[in-house]
């Protein structure tokens, strides 16, 4: 039986262990911008991410000789995956946008730094994983690479990640450019911001161990629908966690997508259809990625994990 547990420790671990020494060998100046930069890095995320990117470079791997590849080679570029997300959410947290104070338990970025060093701090990471992906290394094609950075550009930016966060801030306070309606029906703005929000880099990652794998037309196709669909069922979670978890155990201060007048699933759907919702996307990942065999467990246990996580 595989065992996810082991395997998340193992990856997380990996990937800990090559941010750390990555920023110790980083003689960046002012100190204090690395200090920050780290303080958020290091902050005790699950790695989900790179995990993925790892997972689906070894599902995309040959069968023979070995079993699976080593995604030990990969580690710069999946470790520059939790550089761009960690960026996304010292500016969530920020006044001007979601004004959180907690975030993995801690206090947020700015209230230990303030807030023009946050805002730095994260431009410091989403540029510098950038500059993670561009480098070779060695049994890696740079036509790979290359294919990497467009995709990961293209979700992380305006066609992915950054749509959803401007959508998400119109759906919440309308102003002038926002139009009363909000713009969008409240069931097309929630899957708007959703998908682009969350998802699209949560895909990315998928994507990123299949492109570097080399991956055919019909592999990238299942890892893009999977992608897609737990990076959904991920964001739907979090917001059925928003209304039934525990702040304690999930590090950040629940019920505050309610209090800023947040949409999300339940909000729009209630949560007995969103927790539906979730599952449909779950199985809709996981026959996507039958076309993996024996080498996509990793992959179907990670969709599982993040419909049952709790925090």
């Amino acid at each position: 039986m595989f065992d996810l547990k082991k395997y998340l420790k193992t990856k997380a671990a990996l990937i800990d262990s090559y941010l750390k020494e990555y920023f110790r060998k980083s003689d960046i100046k002012p100190p204090i911008l690395k200090e920050a930069m780290v303080y958020s890095l290091s902050a005790g995320g699950k790695r989900v991410r790179p995990v993925l990117a790892l997972a689906a470079y070894e599902a995309c791997g040959p069968r023979y000789p070995k079993k699976t590849w080593d995604s030990r080679k990969i580690l710069r570029y999946a470790s520059a995956l939790e550089l761009i997300h960690t960026y996304s959410l010292i500016h969530d947290d920020l006044p001007a946008m979601d004004d959180d104070d907690l975030r993995r338990g801690k206090p947020t970025n700015h209230k230990v730094f303030g807030e023009a060093m946050a805002i730095l701090a994260g431009d410091g990471l989403l540029t510098e994983a950038f500059r993670m992906l561009s480098v070779p290394e060695e049994g890696i094609k740079k036509e790979a690479l290359l294919g990497v950075i467009e995709d990961v550009g293209k979700r992380a930016g305006l066609w992915g990640m950054v749509a959803g966060q401007a959508q998400d801030i119109l759906s919440e306070s309308p102003t002038p450019l926002s139009p009363p309606g909000r713009g969008l029906p409240d069931k097309d703005a929630i899957r708007f911001i959703h998908l682009h929000k969350t998802a699209e880099l949560i895909t990315a990652s998928a994507r990123m161990g299949g492109l570097l794998a080399g991956a055919g037309d019909e592999k990238m196709r299942a890892l893009t629908v999977y992608g897609r669909s737990i990076g959904l069922a991920f964001q739907i979670v979090d917001d059925i966690l928003d209304v039934k978890g525990e702040t304690a155990l999930m590090g950040k201060t629940a019920g505050s997508d309610e209090r800023k007048g947040k949409l999300t699933y339940p909000s729009v759907m209630g949560l007995p259809r969103s927790e539906e919702e979730a599952g449909k996307l779950v199985q809709k990942a996981l026959k996507a990625v039958k076309i993996f065999g024996t080498k996509g467990m990793a992959l179907r246990a990670l969709a599982i994990y993040i419909l049952e996580r709790r925090q």
